[in-house]
């Protein structure tokens, strides 16, 4: 039984959700608990030909099972949370589906600053979900935590003592991060970042688990690499040639294009050092080589995509276990228990 742990490895839209519900489909956690900063990320889920957008709710909600907590270190804004469960009403996430009492409240006060802010909203280009004065507000001791919100009362439950609780019992804890390195607050593109950091050992300190209970890091890779927002981008190139080979992409919260740029070697490598990556997921080999769509088995890959893919691994140094094809769970290729060749 173990304790994963999985981030995103460049700036965000690396293909979380569709990873993460992959892992809590196969893997079956016991509880599935949301790191990270708050709503201003999204993450794309697909099952069974439905696509889902989530801000707050953990992406293995599919695994219907499981405890789907949001840690403490999770900003919530109550009308997200309560759309979500709503909007997923089918798999029974209302009775499953906790925040810590510790977790800071954003309210409409928090979003308008954010969207008023020329300074976030045009320099930064934040995605206008108010987490950024949140979080400073909570810096300064100011804000409103879960624990002193009436209609949120139902829903609260001590994140840590259950996560930890599950780990000493032997049982599985999955833990998935929101956005990705190259957005930390402090290994990141300051200023062009989010309002904390964004690694593994913080998503471990968002739900209340100490690092010796991390048993795997699972830090995932585009096989190209994009960024919505203003900041630094060494292999971006023009929309034109995105569009060109069909990697052009559209924000899940914003809705903007995406920047696009080519794989980043040394960008991953250092994504995977800070993280402690000990396992590597690559999505989107589709998308650069459309013969691979839908491909299940490795064997099936194009050799142009193999040498790709093996490429990556000896240069980064860390193994590519599982690789995605295509948007659906079906779409993915496990190696967790083979080699690359």
């Amino acid at each position: 039984m173990t304790c994963t742990i999985l981030v995103g490895g460049q700036w965000g839209d690396e293909g979380k959700g569709k990873c993460i519900t992959y892992f809590c489909t196969k893997d079956k956690p016991d509880i599935i608990a949301r790191a990270g900063v708050g709503p201003n990320a999204g993450h794309s889920v697909e099952c069974d030909g439905e696509k889902y957008a989530l801000r707050l709710t953990p992406s293995g909600f599919f695994n219907t099972d499981a405890r789907l907590l949001i840690g403490a270190g999770v900003l919530v804004n109550p009308e997200v949370f309560k759309h979500e469960l709503e909007y997923l009403k089918k798999y029974d996430v209302k009775g499953r589906t906790f925040m810590d009492a510790n977790c800071a409240i954003i309210t409409e006060k928090h979003t308008q600053a954010d969207k008023d802010s020329a300074y976030l909203s045009k320099k930064i280009g934040t995605t206008g979900s108010g987490c950024g004065p949140a979080n400073a507000e909570r810096i300064n001791r100011t804000i409103d935590y879960a624990k002193d919100i009436s209609e949120l009362e139902e829903f609260i439950t001590d994140v840590p003592t259950e996560v930890n609780k599950a780990i000493a019992e032997g049982k599985d804890v999955f833990v998935e991060g929101s956005q990705g390195f190259g957005l930390s607050l402090y290994y990141g593109t300051y200023p062009f970042v989010t309002s904390k950091d964004t690694c593994a050992s913080t998503a471990a300190a968002d739900v209340g688990i100490g690092p010796t209970k991390v048993d795997e890091v699972v830090v995932i890779f585009k096989a190209y690499t994009t960024r919505v927002g203003e900041g630094p981008f060494p292999t971006e190139i023009s929309p034109e040639e995105a569009e060109k080979m069909g990697i052009e992409e559209y924000g899940v919260v914003t809705g903007r294009k995406r920047r696009v740029g080519l794989f980043d070697k040394e960008f991953a490598k250092r994504s995977c050092m800070i993280n402690g990556a000990t396992q590597i997921a690559l999505t989107c080999i589709d998308r650069l080589y459309p013969e691979c769509y839908q491909a299940n088995k490795y064997d099936d890959l194009s050799q142009e995509a193999k040498d790709y893919i093996v490429d990556i691994e000896k240069d980064v140094g860390v193994p590519i276990t599982i690789i995605s094809t295509g948007p659906d769970l079906a779409d993915t290729i496990d190696l967790r228990d083979e080699k690359l060749n």
